[in-house]
């Protein structure tokens, strides 16, 4: 057993992967490694206790690949998104953690008006059936969302939205979280049946790309976004979260977009506004299906789904997956170009068994899952995104509230101090918040 790993020594970690290459699967997997952190104020990268089989492959793994040179690579721009926190809690975070703690950015939950449904005890997917653009959702409203995106400016943090702009609301109708009523093809003053297209039923053949792109997604209301006005609504929502100071936007169901009506609404986006915001694509492409990745590269980056199931097949051990097979993991493996792809070990979708499926580690796999962003972290791939969850048992099951759907805090006032307010948090409690636990937050700092 390792001891303890320092991971600046190129040839001690090509003997070590060498021998993990031929000896690995002599470890079990089920063990419960560890992972102690402290500064290494000589050399200014972390050591890292690492007990365990997979963590032996891990050092290895990173090994192989980030030190080719004696110079260790520089830390990764980092960005956490915070699931379902409100904007209170994520202007407070930028400031308290994220900013002081080298993160690069956060994405924030869709802030445009959703539906509300108390009848399904309040479901986190409410947040992905839109109503309205207006910025009044279960996380705040507009006054509290432009505090949000000012604070966490001030803190250096920037903040990405998830802007769900393939669709409108799935069921037949009601009152959104603003108080606007609506049916599922009728959205008073912004869109009427005409601006949805024709093929009103749910996807049956993801080998096809036209019944991909031009029906409903779990039978949402379908939009016609290569129709100039639905272009300009959206435009016009982007580009007012743009000059409110968002510096980014996660498109939500991009692959049910043809990839070129998502590029005219990029364009456009752009030559309205004065800074040009990143754009990262969720595009989930097994390999086997019509609509691919690639046609969305010239929009932007994509979310790279399969790096998440590789790592998280490689330390469960199955598919043939192992450890030391991780070594070349990229676009060799059919991956997106490192310079377009952003990662992640789980998502909202990926950790509730949505999204296609797929083997991914959880924070429910504890340590193994720590060594897995560990391992994220570390490698020189991609940009990384860390996720913040709460604690769920039930699929569908919305974020920790009261009777009536409001969303708990993760801060609460317990005081007042010398210099004001004193705060507590409920992180591992019903907030899990990943992005704290001390191995990943100190791979990012």
């Amino acid at each position: 057993m390792l001891e303890w790993a320092t991971l600046t020594g190129l040839s001690g970690f090509n003997r070590l992967f060498g021998n993990i290459t031929d000896n690995y699967k002599n470890f079990p997997l089920n063990t419960s490694p560890t992972i102690n952190t402290s500064p290494n104020m000589e050399s200014g990268v972390v050591l890292r206790k690492l007990t365990g089989g997979a963590a032996l492959a891990v050092a290895g793994v990173v090994a192989m690949q980030n030190f080719s040179s004696p110079e260790p690579e520089p830390s990764p721009a980092v960005t956490v998104h915070l699931f379902e926190w409100t904007w209170a809690d994520v202007a407070q975070e930028c400031e308290t953690q994220l900013g002081p703690g080298g993160f690069k950015a956060v994405q924030v939950s869709p802030p445009q008006e959703h539906i509300v449904m108390p009848e399904k005890g309040y479901p986190w997917w409410q947040r992905y059936q839109p109503v309205s653009y207006q910025l009044t959702s279960r996380s705040g409203d507009r006054a509290a969302f432009i505090d949000m995106v000012e604070r966490c400016d001030r803190a250096g943090v920037a903040v990405y939205v998830d802007a769900v702009i393939n669709h409108m609301a799935g069921i037949e109708g009601g009152v959104g979280s603003g108080g606007t009523a609506f049916s599922k093809y009728d959205y008073p003053g912004l869109y009427s049946p005409e601006d949805f297209n024709d093929c009103r039923q749910p996807i049956k053949d993801y080998k096809d790309a036209q019944d991909v792109t031009q029906c409903e997604l779990v039978g949402l209301s379908d939009l016609k976004t290569d129709s100039e006005y639905v272009q300009t609504q959206i435009v016009g929502y982007l580009s007012e979260l743009v000059g409110l100071g968002v510096k980014g936007f996660r498109i939500d169901a991009a692959k049910h977009i043809r990839a070129a009506e998502l590029g005219e609404i990029v364009a456009r986006l752009k030559s309205a506004t004065e800074i040009d915001p990143y754009i990262y694509q969720e595009v989930i492409d097994p390999g086997n299906e019509a609509v691919r990745k690639q046609d969305y590269y010239p929009n932007g980056d994509v979310i790279e789904f399969e790096f998440g199931r590789a790592v998280g097949e490689a330390f469960l051990g199955i598919n043939d997956r192992s450890l030391a097979d991780l070594a070349t993991l990229g676009e060799s493996w059919g991956l997106a170009p490192s310079d377009q792809a952003v990662v992640f070990i789980d998502n909202h979708d990926k950790q509730r068994g949505h999204g296609g499926g797929g083997t991914y580690l959880t924070h429910k796999d504890t340590d193994l899952y720590t060594l897995a962003n560990v391992f994220m972290l570390a490698y020189p791939y991609g940009e990384v995104r860390v996720m913040s969850s709460y604690a769920f048992e039930d699929s569908d099951q919305g974020p920790p509230a009261d009777a009536a759907g409001h969303t708990l805090p993760v801060y609460s006032k317990v005081g007042d101090g010398p210099s004001g307010p004193v705060f507590d948090h409920r992180c591992g409690q019903e907030w899990v918040c990943e992005h704290r636990w001390p191995e990943i937050a100190s791979m990012v700092r």
